[in-house]
């Protein structure tokens, strides 16, 4: 059985774990608005840009002067995981989740005969996938440098696609990320991102007659490197949202377990005490007895 001190020990100990976890929270909680704010704001902005492209690939996708990154390149033997996860941890289950979709889609890839290759944004999904599939991860964007990853880390990243794209390195990628709806909830989200699948376009949206200059040809090839930009930006925001919304919620959780955790050990030390003072009035009453 514990020492008084030792149960003393404890529950000072939880108390700072608790202050550090209260103050983590707080902090996500502040983050939170802002990163919200500015994945809901991304959204009409792909949204939109999806529909003028679905207009100008519904004109073009059976031509043969298609761009490559809407037609592809004719087969669909490899195939590239873009994994977006978080730089940090202390987020409850969320690379978690990241990862446990990546691995479904890969393993249900191997499965059908395909070739599968990992490209990784983020550090904290890195080491489960690589002991998962250590033949299968190819490289990896490092975001742990930037505070705030933006547009610039996304038009990297996908230039860097775009590069290996046109070096034959794959036939199709897939972009994996965590979809932010609430504090609670954040879906991992799988999407093909090239080549780019064209958008359904509601009937009747291309009733009227538009004569594009210089082209549609030429227009996809400008319009569908900067949709795929656009993508991974918006997975980078979400990411982001989601990372401060499950680090709030799992924080909250850790405040209250730490809290539970604190009564008990309250309980446990009175009780000892309690005990270690029965016990010395037992002693003294003995004494005074046998004087």
């Amino acid at each position: 059985m514990a020492s008084l001190k030792e149960l003393k020990g404890r529950i000072n100990s939880v108390k700072s774990t608790q202050k550090i976890t209260k103050a983590k929270q707080m902090v996500a909680a502040a983050k939170l608005r802002k990163a919200q704010a500015a994945a809901e704001a991304a959204r009409p902005y792909a949204e939109r840009l999806a529909t003028v492209m679905g207009s100008l690939a519904a004109k073009v996708g059976g031509q043969d002067g298609a761009p490559k990154l809407l037609a592809g390149t004719g087969s669909d033997q490899r195939h590239l995981l873009v994994v977006v996860n978080t730089d940090k941890g202390l987020c409850g289950g969320l690379n978690a989740n990241i990862v446990r979709a990546a691995s479904a889609k890969a393993r249900q890839l191997i499965e059908d005969g395909k070739q599968v290759e990992f490209y990784l944004v983020g550090k904290k999904g890195r080491a489960p996938l690589k002991r998962n599939f250590p033949d299968r991860i190819g490289q990896h964007f490092d975001t742990s440098t930037v505070r705030d990853p933006g547009f610039e880390e996304a038009e990297a990243v996908a230039d860097e696609l775009l590069e290996m794209f046109e070096a034959g390195k794959y036939d199709i990628a897939h972009l994996i990320y965590p979809t932010f709806k609430s504090a609670l909830v954040q879906d991992p989200t799988v999407q093909q991102l090239v080549p780019v699948p064209t958008p359904e376009v509601e009937t009747g949206s291309g009733d009227a007659v538009v004569e594009y200059e210089p082209g549609e040809e030429e227009i996809l090839e400008e319009l569908l490197p900067r949709y795929i930009r656009t993508q991974i930006f918006g997975g980078l925001l979400e990411v982001a949202a989601s990372e401060q919304g499950a680090s709030m919620t799992a924080m909250d959780n850790a405040t209250r377990n730490a809290d539970d955790l604190i009564n008990d050990l309250t309980i446990q030390y009175n009780r000892s005490r309690q005990a270690a003072i029965t016990t010395e009035l037992i002693e003294i009453i003995a004494g005074a007895e046998a004087l």
